[in-house]
């Protein structure tokens, strides 16, 4: 058994909870059914998000999705000229016994351009 990382990043559309939950929630998910991961295998879990989102803390979501037992972290991300807005991103650690190739990292709505070099998209 080894613990993995998963990257995600999306993006909210506004700077409202409803916004921010809404996109966390959905890269959540997304990411757990890509990868098969199931609540109870997860160690950790970060969020950070860009400084124009303060509404809600992205972590929330996963509260809400259930995920009593999982050690959870929200961050507020570097404010760098130039990067993505309103981008949130995810950082799982996984206990898994899948190989590091194995992994699927998972970008959607506007946060998709950050890592042209993964192949993963949403399929819905």
């Amino acid at each position: 058994m080894h613990v993995r990382g998963i990257r995600g990043a999306t993006t909210a559309e506004t700077n409202s909870a409803e916004a921010i939950l809404d996109a966390t929630r959905e890269l959540l998910v997304e990411m757990a059914r890509a990868n098969g991961v199931a609540p109870h295998e997860i160690a950790a879990a970060f969020f950070a998000s860009t400084p124009d989102l303060t509404a809600a803390y992205p972590a929330e979501a996963a509260r809400r999705l259930g995920w009593t037992a999982v050690p959870l972290l929200s961050f507020a991300d570097v404010d760098v000229p130039g990067a993505l807005g309103r981008c949130i991103r995810i950082l799982l650690l996984w206990n898994t016994s899948r190989a590091q190739d194995e992994i699927v990292h998972v970008y959607l709505r506007g946060a998709t351009g950050l890592r042209p070099d993964l192949n993963y998209r949403h399929q819905g």
